[in-house]
């Protein structure tokens, strides 16, 4: 089970990062609208992001530091609920940019809760994996201190 988890939370990340990289002016766009950020920084934050994702989604796919990646993604999960609420509670009108896109929409056609609940989802994942990071086929496994991985579930 680990491993699903595991290749499932480096999915996420991978797809999230691509389509972020693959069109970093909506990404700009799309951290912008939170409208939490100075003006320097939103450059800088909608630049990383795609990469942190796309580093967090190579390590955990081929299993190395996966402890480490699911407390980098629990942190980086966290942020996003946070930003997520925070835009709820102020009563803008986003899409999250989660999965591409991003920036203000109609009144009316957010999907906050539904946002939040998702990311809850992959927070659990991150979680687990914190907990129990040693699965199949990965390189912790291959290399780490036990000779043998025993799949955790």
């Amino acid at each position: 089970m680990g491993t699903l988890l595991r290749l499932g939370l480096a999915a996420v990340w991978l797809v999230s990062g691509w389509i972020k990289v693959s069109d970093p002016n909506q990404t700009f766009i799309a951290v912008q609208a939170y409208d939490l950020l100075p003006s320097a920084m939103v450059s800088v934050v909608a630049a990383a992001m795609p990469f942190l994702e796309l580093a967090l989604g190579v390590l955990l796919l081929v299993g190395l530091g996966t402890r480490l990646s699911a407390t980098l993604s629990m942190l980086v999960l966290l942020a996003f609920i946070a930003a997520v609420a925070q835009s709820w509670a102020r009563g803008l009108s986003i899409d999250c940019g989660c999965f591409g896109g991003g920036g203000p929409v109609a009144e009316g056609q957010t999907k906050y809760p539904q946002e939040i609940a998702r990311d809850l989802g992959f927070l659990a994942l991150a979680v687990w994996l914190a907990i129990r990071p040693r699965t199949w086929f990965s390189v912790d496994g291959r290399f780490g201190a036990r000779s043998s991985v025993v799949e955790t579930s």
